[in-house]
């Protein structure tokens, strides 16, 4: 029995030490075939790189299911990850990837900012919005109505905190064009929230 306790205590240790390592180290033990690694850096990332799909692909069915081939691909290619970036910023680089390979193949990929504004808007007034006071979901609604470009912007930067540079790395393109869709979409989103009301969150 005292075996079985020191055997169940040393196991608690080691997933405690897993725990407690960074995501540079979890990628080493995971390139090494460490389960528990692998577990752990699921357990830290698998919320956020879903929501980030899910705002992209629109689809929760869809965002599972790429979420999975993700990190099926971080257990297969751990090995190659060069600490070039964050662990985080790598992981949404491939979880981008995945969401719009999966765009392409539902033909969505194609849609520009035109096409977007004639799509009908089935959403409640302003009014009605403001009726509720929640503003946040007025602030989510607006973020929905900007071009696929300037919402994936928006989402890396505030909702996911990602620098210029990080979201450069992530999204495959300058710095520059980086802060350029910054500010557009910032004033667009601006000009939303004032059509809805909410003058605070658009200054």
């Amino acid at each position: 029995m005292p075996n079985v306790i020191a055997i169940n205590a040393q196991a608690s240790q080691s997933i405690i030490a897993v725990q407690a390592t960074s995501d540079d180290m979890l990628l080493e033990s995971i390139a090494g075939g460490n389960r528990t690694a692998m577990h752990i850096l699921y357990c830290r990332h698998n919320v956020r790189v879903y929501r980030f799909i899910l705002r992209i692909v629109r689809d929760a069915t869809t965002a599972e299911d790429l979420v999975s081939q993700v990190f099926l691909d971080v257990w297969r290619t751990a090995g190659q990850f060069q600490g070039r970036s964050q662990v985080s910023t790598w992981l949404l680089s491939i979880a981008r990837f995945k969401a719009l390979t999966a765009m392409r193949q539902r033909r969505f990929e194609d849609i520009d900012q035109e096409d977007v504004r004639q799509i009908p808007d089935d959403s409640d007034t302003p009014e009605t919005s403001l009726d509720r006071s929640d503003t946040s979901a007025i602030l989510r609604a607006c973020v929905q109505k900007l071009s696929p470009a300037h919402r994936e912007i928006i989402n890396l930067v505030y909702y996911h905190e990602k620098s210029v540079e990080e979201v450069g790395q992530i999204i495959g393109i300058p710095q520059s064009t980086v802060k350029t869709r910054m500010f557009y979409a910032r004033k667009q989103l601006a000009d939303l929230l004032k059509g809805a009301g909410v003058d605070r969150f658009a200054a």
